[in-house]
């Protein structure tokens, strides 16, 4: 009989490049850069509910291309540590390996929905 369950938890920072959204407010300006922002958060929360899809389904293939276009959205806005787990996605897939991919992919989707909702909180947007 197991007397004591221990249960982890694993939090982790959100960081965002600040540099990235300086130069994306550069160069688009305010009400542009805004704009990119909110499509580009709503585009993020698309894909990761459709990455868990993809996942339960066993459709590494699209997995694969959906964890891709996720890398360059969250390049785009200074998701930096985003867009890297989200490569350590596709290179689980490419190296055949299940457990790291349930692995990966579950600890994007953990720094995804904490990514998105310390930009909806820090931009005050409403998707």
């Amino acid at each position: 009989m197991v007397a004591n369950i221990l249960t982890v938890m694993r939090t982790e920072n959100v960081r965002m490049d600040p540099d990235k959204l300086s130069e994306l407010y550069a160069q688009l300006g305010e009400a542009g850069a805004e704009d990119v922002v909110c499509r580009a958060i709503e585009e993020l929360a698309v894909r990761l509910t459709h990455c868990e899809r993809l996942w339960r389904q066993d459709n590494m293939p699209d997995l694969r291309k959906n964890a891709r276009s996720l890398i360059a959205i969250s390049d785009q806005i200074g998701m930096s540590t985003m867009a890297q787990i989200a490569r350590d996605v596709t290179v689980s897939i490419d190296s055949e390996d299940p457990p790291a991919v349930a692995a990966i992919l579950f600890r994007l989707l953990r720094v995804g929905e904490r990514s998105l909702t310390a930009v909806w909180d820090q931009q005050d947007l409403s998707v």
